[in-house]
């Protein structure tokens, strides 16, 4: 090469020193990400015997058109009959009962066959059945199952080792690594396809635990419960959901992590369900807004809206906004409920809130969430068995219970309304003639008082023995007096 073709002057010998070094580096910064390998076929060879075909039978039983009834037509009307015999004949219950078979997806992680799978996929089955690839056919039953992040554990028998999967760090994966999935699609058995991670740690508002890792692999129906492997061939998520208007793959897809699948499965092992740790408070976002109006330099953390329970009593306070557990950041809303969840119930930890301008440190002893949970659910269902109305009559078509603080609340009578609650009108009756309604209070049958459902029915006795046709009622709707005429057929 001549002079005329090739100069460099000092600033450009400079620059070309620079770049150089940078490509001197180039060859160490690549080695740090794996290129896509000219062919997945011997890591899927390796793969596919451990991943299997989840078939489900769920008993379909006869349960009435759905939003479809008898028009409201006037008593006697001949359409009554017509429409009835109509619907009649139109009710799936007349049918016999039938089967419906679903596929899904799943993989074994434990050669004395253990098989990971979602909980949506056998959520209503009957009859499970895990199918190898080889075909041969399981029967499976179920270890323990947790909707909130829809996995499930299955168990079969063998007469052989069965080949298991080994776990990844999910944790490891990062946004452009290139993964593949397989499944069962459209119950076509065994499938594999190759994507790369598109997205990490995604909320889809399908729980409260949403972590997602999103990717571009073909994930379709079918693929739900299958695994997401990494180029060693470790499972770091099971296939779960996608997002589409038309059902199929628009190279949106999500899988649960496994560094929060792991731990479930190994508690879903161990005790059949899972044990999360529960803080027992209600949280809101911290918004710009809420953070300057308390002194916070940036929107972060939780805010505590209110107590569920008393698990945090006396430690944290409505209005708290937490921002770290055991030093861990809470930098979102949605980090909380997922740091808590991971700490086994009972055990003492370090929680840091933002209370006064200032932050502070409160030591709390979790509790179970599981359990929380039932003793909600107990409560609640007293509660609205101590507030159902106590029915102790029924006449004319109607059904009536005594006067209470509960039904002055669900039918916002005054408070000082005395008489007999009208809970129920039968669709064909006597009060149904005359539109009386719930919520109706009865003060007076035959111009006498009456004060309990046995009243009412004892009036209405006496008419009908007496031989008339109908009794007169006083009845307060909305507190405004009215009367009504009703016939006393034979009960």
């Amino acid at each position: 090469m001549t002079s005329s073709t090739f100069r460099i002057s000092a600033h450009g010998a400079v620059v070309a020193a620079v770049l150089v070094a940078c490509l001197a580096l180039m060859p160490i910064a690549a080695s740090q990400a794996r290129s896509a390998p000219d062919s997945f076929a011997d890591l899927a060879e390796k793969l596919l015997p451990s991943v299997v075909n989840v078939s489900t039978t769920q008993v379909i039983r006869g349960q009435g058109q759905p939003g479809v009834e008898i028009p409201q037509l006037p008593p006697g009307s001949p359409f009554e009959d017509l429409f009835r015999d109509f619907l009649e004949r139109m009710r799936p219950e007349q049918q016999a009962p039938r089967q419906a078979t679903s596929l899904g997806s799943g993989f074994i992680i434990d050669a004395d066959g253990y098989v990971v799978t979602n909980y949506h996929v056998i959520a209503e089955a009957e009859e499970i059945a895990v199918i190898l690839q080889d075909n041969t056919r399981l029967e499976a039953k179920v270890v323990g199952r947790d909707k909130l992040t829809d996995l499930a554990l299955l168990k079969v028998e063998a007469d052989r080792k069965l080949p298991a999967l080994e776990w990844g760090d999910s944790e490891k994966a990062r946004v452009g690594d290139w993964i593949i999935a397989i499944g069962n699609p459209f119950g076509l058995g065994g499938t594999v396809t190759a994507g790369i991670v598109s997205a990490r740690a995604r909320n889809i508002n399908v729980g409260p635990y949403d972590d997602f890792i999103q990717t571009d692999a073909s994930i379709n129906r079918g693929n739900s419960g299958g695994p997401m492997f990494d180029l060693n061939g470790k499972v770091i998520g099971i296939n779960t959901a996608i997002f589409s208007p038309s059902g199929g793959s628009i190279g949106i897809g999500f899988a649960v992590p496994s560094a929060m699948a792991r731990g479930v499965i190994d508690q879903l092992r161990a005790h059949g369900r899972t044990r999360r740790g529960w803080l027992g408070v209600r949280i809101d976002l911290v918004t710009d807004e809420i953070a300057e109006s308390l002194g916070m330099k940036k929107a972060r953390g939780a805010l505590v809206r209110s107590l569920i329970d008393d698990t945090a009593k006396d430690k944290i306070r409505p209005g708290d906004v937490i921002v770290r557990v055991e030093g861990q950041p809470v930098d979102e809303m949605s980090d909380l409920p997922r740091v808590i969840a991971a700490v086994p119930p009972g055990k003492e930890i370090r929680i840091t809130v933002f209370r006064k301008g200032a932050e502070t440190e409160v030591k709390v002893k979790l509790g179970e969430r599981e359990l929380a949970e039932k003793e909600r659910e107990a409560l609640a269902e007293k509660k609205a068995e101590d507030e159902k109305p106590q029915t102790t009559g029924a006449t004319l078509g109607m059904k009536l219970a005594p006067m209470s603080d509960a039904l002055r609340e669900r039918f916002e009578l005054k408070d000082d309304a005395e008489g007999v609650v009208i809970v129920e009108v039968l669709p064909s009756g006597p009060a149904a003639e005359k539109r009386l309604r719930p919520g109706d209070v009865i003060v007076e049958v035959s111009q006498e008082r009456v004060g309990a459902p046995g009243d009412v029915i004892e009036r209405v006795a006496a008419a009908r023995k007496a031989g008339r046709k109908s009794v007169f009622l006083l009845v307060e709707r909305q507190g405004n007096p009215q009367f009504f005429v009703v016939r006393v057929d034979e009960e």
